[in-house]
């Protein structure tokens, strides 16, 4: 009977070495492989280029007061084309995105929704989570939905198809699709749009609504525009917990 061998030397060290050298050979050999291409920055450009995007999405504020001005198509396809580039598990990429621009498609996006929202403020909601929503004065009203002039809808899809139409298992599709919706978010802001997300719950209309299959799973609404001209925000919204309370370097 064969045990489990604990390294401990510097033979056993260098033979694990060399067998993981021999699997990122193989696996080199059994699938293509590119080089990597990375560009380094001086580290005080690499300072400054850090600070600079942070200073950015720092002033990222979710917006409910939004305009009617059109945005172009193009600069939400590149703010898509960022989201779907994002790390994923196993590079299933297990995601969807639809963009609404069609003004019946929003209006009855935004019946649906504020039906869901109406219930979720009529007694489904729990006291204690209607006390956490009142500083920032949201209600079962949902305008932006159908003023704003784009409404991306983000699917998780559960699972896929191999080529042979096989059932494909997809894998971390929460943490995949929590990360494209962050670089879609960043993108969008960083062109100098407004976002909101908007999560009515439950959301199995959206799906219905346009046409997506069984498989896949809508997660949020982003609205994305120009803010109205009196747009505000609420003053909770933009207290942030201090750095000491959510990091921990060790």
């Amino acid at each position: 009977m064969g045990r489990n061998r604990v390294l401990g030397g510097g033979a056993d060290l260098r033979l694990a070495d060399d067998r993981a050298a021999g699997h990122k050979q193989r696996m080199k050999r059994d699938f293509p492989h590119q080089p990597l291409q990375f560009r380094e920055y001086p580290l005080e450009e690499m300072r400054r280029r850090a600070r600079a995007f942070a200073d950015d999405l720092n002033h990222r504020r979710t917006v409910r007061d939004f305009s009617d001005r059109p945005v172009p198509r193009d600069l939400i396809e590149t703010a898509i084309e960022t989201a779907r580039h994002a790390p994923n598990g196993a590079n299933h990429q297990p995601w969807h995105f639809v963009a609404v621009s069609d003004p019946t498609l929003k209006r009855k996006i935004r019946a649906a929704a504020e039906a869901e929202e109406k219930a979720f403020y009529g007694g489904r909601a729990s006291e204690e989570w209607l006390e956490a929503l009142k500083p920032l004065g949201t209600d079962w009203e949902k305008p932006f939905l159908e003023i704003a002039p784009w409404l991306i809808v983000v699917f998780a899809e559960q699972w896929g198809h191999w080529p042979d139409g096989r059932r494909r298992k997809n894998y971390y599709v929460p943490e995949s699709t929590g990360i494209a919706s962050g670089f879609l978010l960043a993108c969008l802001h960083h062109a100098g749009l407004a976002t909101l997300t908007h999560t009515p719950n439950p959301m199995s209309f959206l799906g219905e609504n346009l046409g997506r299959p069984k498989n896949e799973k809508p997660i949020m609404i982003v609205v994305a525009g120009y803010p109205a001209a009196d747009a505000v925000v609420p003053i909770h919204a933009v207290q942030k917990k201090p750095a000491r309370d959510v990091v921990t370097f060790l």
